[in-house]
C-alpha cells in the first residue's frame, strides 16, 4: 500500500496524537492541525489530504483519559470549530469506547 497523506483532527483528548504517531510508524505522512487552523473553513486543505479522520470522544471519557479543567461546553465549542473539517472527513470516529488499536484498525482499513 502506497503511503498517504493523512490528516487527523479532532477534539481535545479524542487520540489524535497517538493515532499520528501509530500511521507514522506504520510508514504513512501522517500530522495533525490545531483546532484554531481547522476551524477556518478550507484552511486544512492546503497541505492537500490524501486522507482526513476526524476523532471525537464524549465528555466522561475526556474526564478518564486526562485530568481537564473544563466542562461539556468546550466540547461543544470545538466541535463547532470543526465542524467544517468533519463534512469534509472520509471518516468520523467517536473514540469513546474504543482501544488505540481499534481506532488504528478502523483508519487502516479505510486507505486499502
Amino acid at each position: 500500500m502506497k503511503a498517504k497523506r493523512i490528516l487527523v483532527v479532532g477534539v481535545c483528548t479524542a487520540g489524535k496524537s497517538t493515532l499520528v504517531r501509530a500511521l507514522r510508524e506504520r510508514g504513512h505522512q501522517a500530522y495533525s492541525v490545531a483546532q484554531e487552523h481547522s476551524s477556518v473553513p478550507g484552511l486544512w486543505r492546503l497541505r492537500k489530504p490524501d486522507h482526513v479522520v476526524y476523532l471525537d470522544v464524549n465528555y466522561d471519557a475526556a474526564k478518564r483519559r486526562r485530568r481537564i479543567f473544563w466542562d461539556d461546553d468546550r466540547l461543544r465549542l470545538q466541535r463547532e470549530r470543526l465542524r467544517d473539517v468533519r463534512t469534509h472527513a472520509h471518516l468520523v470516529i467517536d473514540t469513546s469506547h474504543l482501544t488505540c488499536k481499534q481506532v488504528l484498525d478502523m483508519v487502516l482499513s479505510t486507505l486499502t
